[in-house]
């Protein structure tokens, strides 16, 4: 009873996604005496859904898929869990499967609005009583009512959007993870090999503005300029991956943190975006376009600056023509924007 007090306290203590996936996975596994437990993130990209392995608890041991090491644990297709890919089907709140070799895998998807994000993994656990199960259960509620909890203290109420508070957390740990990625290719990369790999994947910040949204308030009205707030974001879902962050910072203002892709990419995931907005037909108000701004993420250097230079670039594409997307180091180069160095700090021009 005192270790199911404990891990309670745990999960009910944290204010992290990341932190309450350990602590929930942690607990089940040693309530259920596991083989091996598992976190797992049920992505949505597109028509397609696929399972990645979060969090792993191995007798005992937790270990967290890392950014920097994304490529150990690739995603895979729900097609490959048959059992679970048919549980969810049928909206199931606990899918079992017993392989030939007698191996049983137990899954626990979180479900919330009739969508699975998360799914827990429990493989090979002891054979427990009713009174297991219950405990389970309760543990699962408690869960999942933080998960609601942290859901509505990060999102935007109008879009589902993380919000402007969240950025800080979210933009440190891409500063994290990217150092511990270059410190890793430091030791096992060649010279050579790891300036090619520096150069083409990069993290990216982009600031995106809606063009002419004061008119589409004043001619239409709030309540259409708010369906075009969300409208976009529904957009923004679909046109960036699930490890991509998207926020909303107020108004009609967002950014994106865009994960390791090489510099066209980048450009081209944006534009891709940027269309996909001027072709929707939004209702009433027809045709609507977007500017955008971006720069690459130094890892030593604080967001204040990033975020200086992609606002940058987002007006100078917002004072010539709009609905284009800018890039702030293509601009420095071509002579459109210029820095300054003063004596005791850097202006932007």
């Amino acid at each position: 009873m005192e270790s199911i007090i404990k891990h309670l306290m745990e999960i009910t203590g944290h204010r992290d996604h990341d932190l309450l996936n350990i602590s929930v996975i942690s607990a089940l596994s040693e309530l259920t005496h596991a083989a091996r437990a598992r976190v797992l993130d049920i992505l949505h990209v597109g028509d397609k859904v696929l399972v990645k392995a979060q969090i792993t608890v191995d007798h005992g041991k937790v270990a967290v898929n890392e950014e920097h090491l994304v490529h150990l644990v690739p995603e895979l297709p729900i097609e490959h869990f048959p059992s679970l890919f048919k549980g969810l089907g049928q909206q199931e709140s606990v899918i079992e499967q017993l392989d030939e070799q007698g191996n049983r895998t137990i899954w626990l998807p979180i479900w919330m609005n009739e969508k699975v994000n998360v799914c827990l993994e429990i493989h090979n656990p002891a054979v427990y009583s009713e009174n297991t199960k219950e405990v389970m259960s309760g543990i699962l509620v408690v869960y999942r009512n933080f998960q609601n909890l942290l859901d509505y203290s990060e999102r935007d109420s109008l879009t589902g959007l993380l919000n402007r508070k969240t950025f800080d957390d979210n933009f440190s740990k891409i500063l994290r993870t990217s150092v511990q990625k270059q410190l890793s290719e430091e030791i096992d990369q060649p010279d050579v090999e790891r300036r090619h790999n520096d150069k083409e994947k990069q993290h990216w910040l982009a600031v995106l503005d809606i063009d002419h949204f004061k008119r589409v308030n004043d001619t239409f009205g709030h309540l259409y300029g708010d369906e075009v707030l969300i409208l976009v974001a529904n957009l923004m879902r679909t046109s960036f991956r699930p490890s991509d962050k998207l926020f909303r910072f107020g108004g009609e203002e967002f950014v994106i943190l865009l994960r390791s892709t090489g510099k066209d990419d980048a450009k081209m995931i944006f534009e891709r975006f940027r269309e996909n907005v001027a072709r929707y037909p939004f209702p009433q108000v027809g045709t609507v376009t977007i500017s955008i701004g971006f720069a690459h993420i130094d890892p030593f250097e604080p967001a204040v600056g990033i975020i200086g230079r992609a606002d940058q670039a987002l007006y100078f594409a917002k004072s010539n023509g709009r609905n284009r997307v800018c890039h702030y180091e293509d601009l420095v180069k071509a002579g459109d924007l210029h820095i300054e160095q003063s004596h005791d700090s850097v202006e932007f021009f």
